[in-house]
């Protein structure tokens, strides 16, 4: 099949990949023609896609990206994998999907199939997608994406795919696509199911860490560890599932799909209150941090160098969406400190570099990658870990 993926991002590039690997011939499609130039020249951006494997495809002529939306004219498969983030209220940004709907009207002149794969609240693919376009009688899929950054045992391949269509002879020909780089396809009734299903995963897990983290603060007035309290548990057998407090929630799905289902929710007259807390519960988290770092220091931190180390929003990734480690940094200078940053996978993040790990006061760990030494951490005097993986020392 001729595949047009249209975004390159994480989910995009990771597709077009799998779509390449089973002899689809590709085209990923991004307005970014900087980007579009590194891809063409075999240079990936993201975890999980390897220069080789980006390369090899380019010379087999399986992958081309390119910004010339011309091109995604004559595909048998059009994908939408681009963002879908909150503006500046908190509410669903659709902009994206919409514009590349309407690359679609525009030059895909022949019937194909248009997939969505971007994360949106139930209804987005009939009525955000499908109803913008007109003039080609195309078959029209939702399969979310469940892309996990650098995650190495769940990838495309192995991780179940839903599929949910307007008819079914899309979802006939989404099964046929998908299942040829996918292991397990998963059909459900409609599109609004599997795009509900998408939000409704990343709001369990929203929820259930909002509420470990409102424990851990609790745990901690009661002058107990909380993350020893969350393993006393675990060994329930049945009916719990252990979460971990931390600094917050970070990466495009957790911080952002509950508030796509809170919207939609509001909509149609059911406020979800329940997934508005969680998502202050979680927001507030960066705040506590630094309210207990300025308590483990005698009650100030002005003047006082502090390194937070590692800024990606989970360990062992470059990936900064969304951090946390945002909020800590902005709120420890408001209150007077002098805040460096360490993490080599980053390197470079709003305008500034990564710094050494040594001379400072105070060191605060956002996140931690295998390699940062524990030693050198704990070298800078005061440690708050947020990660729970360093002995003896204070944390959440």
């Amino acid at each position: 099949m001729r595949v047009a993926i249209i975004g390159q991002g994480y989910v995009g590039l990771t597709i077009a990949m799998g779509a390449a690997g089973a002899e689809h011939s590709v085209i990923g499609f991004d307005v970014n023609e900087a980007l579009v130039g590194r891809l063409n020249g075999g240079q990936s951006h993201i975890e999980g896609v390897s220069n080789l494997d980006l390369s090899g495809f380019i010379s087999e002529g399986r992958y081309k990206s390119t910004s010339q939306a011309a091109e995604l004219d004559g595909c048998d498969v059009v994908v939408i994998a681009v963002p879908t983030p909150l503006d500046e209220k908190r509410n669903p940004d659709l902009s994206y999907v919409h514009n590349a709907a309407d690359l679609i009207a525009k030059h895909v002149k022949r019937p194909a199939l248009i997939v969505n794969e971007s994360t949106s609240y139930p209804g987005t693919l009939r009525k955000e997608i499908a109803a913008r376009i007109s003039g080609v009688d195309h078959w029209y899929a939702s399969s979310p994406e469940r892309v996990d950054p650098g995650n190495t045992q769940w990838g495309t391949k192995n991780t179940p795919r839903l599929i949910g269509g307007l008819t079914p002879a899309a979802v006939a020909k989404a099964r046929e696509f998908y299942s040829s780089f996918c292991d397990s396809i998963i059909e459900v009734s409609s599109p609004e199911v599997a795009e509900a299903a998408k939000i409704f995963e990343n709001t369990f897990r929203q929820v259930n860490i909002a509420l470990v983290n409102e424990f851990a603060q609790i745990a901690h007035a009661l002058g107990i560890s909380g993350r020893e309290v969350i393993e006393a548990a675990a060994t329930k057998p049945y009916g719990f599932m252990p979460f971990n407090p931390g600094p917050g929630v970070g990466g495009h799905c957790i911080p952002v799909d509950p508030s796509y289902l809170a919207y939609v929710a509001n909509i149609i007259g059911v406020p979800a209150t329940f997934i508005q807390r969680a998502n202050e519960v979680n927001l507030a988290m960066p705040a506590y941090v630094v309210k207990r770092v300025i308590a483990g220091n005698g009650g100030s931190i002005k003047g006082k160098k502090v390194i937070v180390v590692g800024v990606s929003y989970k360990s062992n990734v470059a990936d900064t969406r969304e951090t946390p480690a945002a909020d800590v940094i902005d709120l420890l200078r408001e209150q007077g400190a002098a805040v460096v940053w360490h993490d080599e996978l980053v390197g470079q993040w709003r305008g500034e570099s990564s710094s050494p790990l040594a001379d400072a006061d105070i060191a605060i760990v956002v996140s931690k990658h295998e390699g940062v030494s524990i030693g050198a951490i704990k070298g800078c005097g005061y440690v708050f870990d947020c990660t729970g993986s360093i002995d003896g020392v204070d944390g959440i």
